[in-house]
């Protein structure tokens, strides 16, 4: 199905660069976006996969291995979605330079697959017809066939075969066998495509083929196959009519968003707790095997209280995925982009801008690099600038520990748990500066021309456990890996700053005050006092700009350092919360919705836009907003009696 406003669509990001295996046949993967061409991809190649970039672009290289039966090792590529073979974004400009064999540092295929949605042959078949116009051999993977089949589409294999000159074959890529026809074609030699067979100029003769000429020829097949010509009216369409409603689908998707958010803090109360225990087992342990000194406290004040400070958001981050994983396998995503595009219209953006910014939900730097697929060149900076302002899921560990010693636990209405409430209104306080940035950008930069949306929304179906389970797996070990990681690394580097040197003799008061900590805390509250900022919470602000998540874990170190006796920063929440005011927590959870990224987000824009400019203009505005803000919020909450 098609949809069309007036402005454009989708693409995701990957979030690791590594090398790439080079040996072997290349096998490349093309087709539409939502024709099921990277579940494809995943059936074929498992767990065998790596993610790049392509050479001097920030497009997403994704290439697999796959083992054929007969033994032979063939590399799979999965190239961006595209419509055509006229680009329009740097996506399909790489999937067009690969196909030509233009690419830098990358062959041309030896083998391309098509991959075909089969319940819309008739958007399909074009682009089948121009990658067979480049002489590359080719296959045409007829995808989705049971949902075809559901909807009393038959397509006659064999015949489109002899239409199109190339082998055909029938897959169902969300099923862990529906690619069997397609793997023992894999094991044959490649053919070239007939030239003739549709009546199209062999490859690089005769004159351009026109877009007209392969729309006639489409249509000459699917009349020769007996295929309506016109998509009928399914249950997705029927659905359509009431989630694309103007008003009816705009309250839908703020249900949607608003249960989200009630979620994270409703379901993941039980599993925390089980994280909280475990660690504070495993403290008491270490507390108890090792004597008082300096490894003790490197362990138990370190490593435990500031790495499994944060730990303990796992879950509440994987549920917050896990919906925009269902959301997206429903195929509910590219509807969200359609009906918000009006409204982001009318701030200067397109509905193409909805998915990279929604995907900053789970962090800013797949968000920035998705905005390549924008094809405005000034409403892609401009969605990259504000991508910041979205709420990553790195800040949830913050919000978390603040509303949980700030909020209480109640129901308001007897429906909505208050801190989920709350937790709903810091992320629309970030869409919200989002847009009037936007606004602010639209009001002194020139719009140009109105650009229609384009936009293909895919059928709904059931999202694949499968795939979900997937994602989840990957986000949590993504997470793992950063604990086990860059936090841990700059958590031990807090420790040593809060812990060295050691008070002189006779000093009173905890002896992180004495540290290289402290002193830097200190020269810092100068800037952040005016705030409500106090030189605890200066410090920690430093390594969070590292990662956000380490501002949970060096305000967890620096606690246990400044606590008396053993009585560690395990217990964090209850600390602050009788160590700070209200108007400072309030200040600080207004400063992580504005606060400048991480140093990884800015190096993404940096890469990005081509230079420092962006990533310093980035830097020096949201410093000032989040500074701004903080101190209306302050002064308002002190001048309320919250001080």
């Amino acid at each position: 199905m098609n949809a069309c406003h007036d402005s454009t669509c989708r693409g995701h990001a990957p979030s690791a660069v590594v090398h790439v295996h080079r040996g072997g046949p290349l096998v490349a993967l093309v087709g539409n976006p939502n024709c099921g061409k990277t579940a494809l991809f995943n059936v074929l190649t498992g767990s065998r996969q790596k993610v790049a970039n392509y050479a001097g672009v920030t497009v997403e290289r994704k290439e697999g291995r796959y083992l054929t039966a007969a033994g032979k090792t063939l590399r799979v590529l999965d190239l961006p979605g595209t419509y055509s073979l006229n680009p329009r974004s740097p996506d399909e400009q790489v999937t067009v330079d690969v196909l030509m064999g233009r690419a830098r540092g990358e062959k041309r295929p030896d083998r391309v697959i098509c991959v075909v949605d089969a319940t819309n042959l008739r958007r399909n078949l074009r682009l089948v017809l121009a990658v067979k116009r480049l002489g590359v051999p080719c296959v045409v993977a007829l995808n989705m066939t049971d949902l075809a089949a559901r909807r009393g589409i038959h397509v006659d294999v064999d015949k489109l075969s002899r239409e199109l000159g190339v082998p055909v074959v029938k897959t169902v890529a969300v099923r862990k066998d529906g690619a069997a026809a397609l793997r023992a074609l894999l094991d044959a030699p490649a053919e070239t495509p007939h030239a003739d067979a549709v009546h199209t100029p062999a490859p690089e003769s005769g004159p351009p083929v026109t877009v007209e000429a392969d729309h006639d020829t489409v249509h000459r097949i699917l009349v020769s196959l007996g295929l309506d010509v016109h998509a009928p009216h399914t249950l997705s369409d029927r659905i359509d009519r009431v989630v694309l409603h103007p008003v009816i689908g705009m309250a839908l998707l703020m249900m949607v968003l608003f249960l989200m958010f009630q979620a994270v803090f409703a379901w993941a109360a039980a599993p925390m707790g089980w994280i909280e225990s475990a660690t504070t087992l495993v403290a008491d342990a270490v507390t108890a095997a090792l004597p008082h000194g300096w490894v003790r406290s490197l362990i138990v004040d370190g490593v435990i209280a500031g790495a499994g400070g944060v730990l303990v958001f796992l879950p509440q981050i994987l549920i917050l995925f896990f919906f925009i994983l269902v959301l997206e396998e429903s195929g509910y995503l590219p509807r969200a982009a359609f009906m918000l595009d009006r409204l982001m219209g009318s701030v200067g953006l397109s509905g193409r801008s909805f998915i990279p910014l929604l995907s900053c939900f789970a962090c800013a730097i797949p968000g920035i690099m998705a905005a390549r697929t924008i094809a405005s060149p000034r409403d892609r900076l401009v969605t990259i600038m504000i991508a910041p302002l979205m709420t990553c899921s790195a800040r949830l560990p913050v919000y978390a520990l603040l509303i949980g010693a700030f909020i209480p636990r109640r129901d308001v209405a007897g429906v909505f748990e208050l801190q989920g409430l709350v937790l709903f209104a810091l992320y629309i306080a970030g869409v919200a500066s989002a847009m009037g940035i936007a606004w602010l950008a639209k009001r002194f930069t020139t719009r140009g021309l109105p650009r229609p949306l384009m936009m293909e929304l895919p059928t709904y179906h059931w999202p694949t456990l499968r795939n979900v389970a997937i994602g989840l797996w990957q986000r949590a070990s993504i997470f793992l890996r950063r604990v086990g990681g860059i936090i841990l690394g700059l958590t031990i580097v807090m420790w040593f700053l809060a812990s060295f040197p050691a008070p002189p003799a006779g000093a009173t008061g905890p002896a992180i005050e004495y540290s290289l900590a402290g002193t830097l805390g200190r020269s810092l509250a100068t800037i952040f006092e005016p705030i409500g900022f106090n030189w605890e919470i200066s410090i920690a602000l430093v390594p969070g700009m590292a990662a956000r998540e380490v501002a949970v874990s060096a305000l967890g170190t620096v606690y246990a350092l400044s606590a008396s006796g053993d009585d560690t920063a395990r217990a964090l929440t209850p600390l602050i919360a009788h160590s700070w005011s209200l108007a400072t927590a309030l200040s600080l959870l207004t400063w992580f919705v504005f606060a400048p990224q991480c140093l990884s987000t800015l190096a993404t824009v940096k890469r990005e836009t081509g230079g420092w400019k962006m990533p310093l203009v980035m830097a020096g505005y949201l410093f000032g907003l989040a500074w701004l803000a903080c101190f209306i919020v302050y002064r308002l909450a002190v001048a309320a009696g919250w001080g």
